[in-house]
C-alpha cells in the first residue's frame, strides 16, 4: 500500500509580509516529520496528529503559535481530528492554554466518551489529562497584534491528511480562527464533516479558508463522498467549486486510501507539502505539482 502525506498552511488573500518561502519550507517539515512515522510503521491518526503539531508549533501558520487574536487580543484555538478505519473523531475549540489543541482533540477522542469539547471544560479535560498548559502570552507573536491593529483578514488554517500501509486514512485540522473574530466564535475547523473528515470507505479531507462559509456546504464531508468515484484532484475541484453558492473563498487537502493525493482552492494563495513513496514537494500560489493533471 503507498504511504502518503499531505498538509496544508492555510488558504486567503496573499499578504505583502507573508514569507512565502519561510511558509513552503514549513509545510514541508510538518509533511516529512507525518511521513517518516508511516515509514515507521506508524498510523495515519499519528501522522497527522505529529504533522500537525509540527504547524502548530511553527509562528508563521495561525495555529498554536502565531494564531490569530479575538478582538480582546486573545488567542482562542480550535482543532479536531478523525480516525477513518473507526469514524472515531474528538474536537476542542475555544481553548486558550495549550499550544497543540490537536493532541487535546485526539485525548477526546480516546478517553473522555465525546466528541466535542469547548471552553473550560475542555480545558480542564486536557490538564486532567496532564497535557502541559501555556500561558496565552505564549500563542500571541508580534504578526499576529499586527494583523490585529490593522483588522487584515486571516484566515489561515492548517491541516494534515495521510494513508498508512494498512490503507487506513486519518485527517486533522487545527487553527487560531479569523483575525478579530467574536469571543467564543468557532469556524469549521474543529466540526467534524465541515473542516475534517475521514473514512477509509472514500477519504480524509482537511479544510482552510473562510469557516462560515465551509460550515454551510460541510465542504469536508462533501469531498469525501465525491471521492468516491472521481480522483482525488476531480473530487476536490468540484468540491471547492460548492462554495460559489454561499459566496466564500476556501481550500482543501484530501488523500484516498490508494495514496491518491489531491487539493484546490478559490483564494489567492493555499500553502501546501506534500511527501510519498513517489516524491515530496511545497508550493504556495497557483503553480501545479509535476503529478497534477
Amino acid at each position: 500500500m503507498a504511504l502518503a502525506m499531505l498538509v496544508h498552511g492555510g488558504a486567503g488573500p496573499r499578504h505583502s509580509d507573508d514569507d512565502v518561502e519561510g511558509t513552503k519550507r514549513g509545510c514541508l517539515v510538518a509533511a516529512q516529520a507525518g511521513y517518516a512515522v508511516l515509514k515507521k510503521g506508524g498510523s495515519a491518526l499519528d501522522a497527522v496528529e505529529a504533522a500537525t503539531r509540527v504547524l502548530e508549533d511553527d509562528p508563521l501558520f495561525n495555529a498554536g503559535i502565531g494564531s490569530a487574536l479575538t478582538k480582546e487580543g486573545t488567542a482562542e484555538l480550535d482543532a479536531s481530528i478523525m480516525n477513518g478505519e473507526t469514524l472515531a473523531a474528538g474536537a476542542v475549540a475555544c481553548v486558550t492554554c495549550f499550544q497543540n489543541p490537536v493532541t487535546v482533540a485526539r485525548a477526546v477522542m480516546e478517553s473522555s466518551g465525546h466528541v466535542f469539547l469547548v471552553g473550560p471544560g475542555a480545558e480542564r479535560f486536557g490538564q486532567a489529562k496532564g497535557l502541559p498548559l501555556v500561558p496565552n502570552a505564549r500563542l500571541i507573536t508580534s504578526r499576529s497584534r499586527r494583523q490585529l491593529e490593522r483588522f487584515a483578514a486571516s484566515l489561515g488554517t492548517v491541516g494534515a491528511v495521510a494513508v498508512d500501509a494498512g490503507g487506513h486514512v486519518a485527517a486533522a485540522t487545527s487553527t487560531g480562527g479569523t483575525t478579530g473574530k467574536l469571543a467564543g466564535r468557532v469556524g469549521d475547523s474543529p466540526l467534524i464533516g465541515c473542516g475534517t473528515y475521514a473514512d477509509d470507505s472514500t477519504a480524509a479531507v482537511s479544510c482552510t479558508g473562510l469557516g462560515e462559509a465551509i460550515i454551510r456546504v460541510t465542504l469536508a464531508r462533501h469531498a469525501a463522498d465525491l471521492a468516491r468515484d472521481r480522483s482525488a484532484f476531480e473530487a476536490a475541484r468540484a468540491a471547492v467549486a460548492t462554495l460559489a453558492r454561499v459566496d466564500g473563498g476556501a481550500g482543501l487537502i484530501l488523500v484516498k486510501p490508494d495514496g491518491d493525493l489531491g487539493w484546490a482552492f478559490s483564494t489567492e494563495r493555499m500553502a501546501r507539502a506534500w511527501v510519498s513513496d513517489s516524491g515530496e514537494g511545497a508550493a504556495f500560489g497557483k503553480e501545479v505539482a509535476p503529478f497534477e493533471k
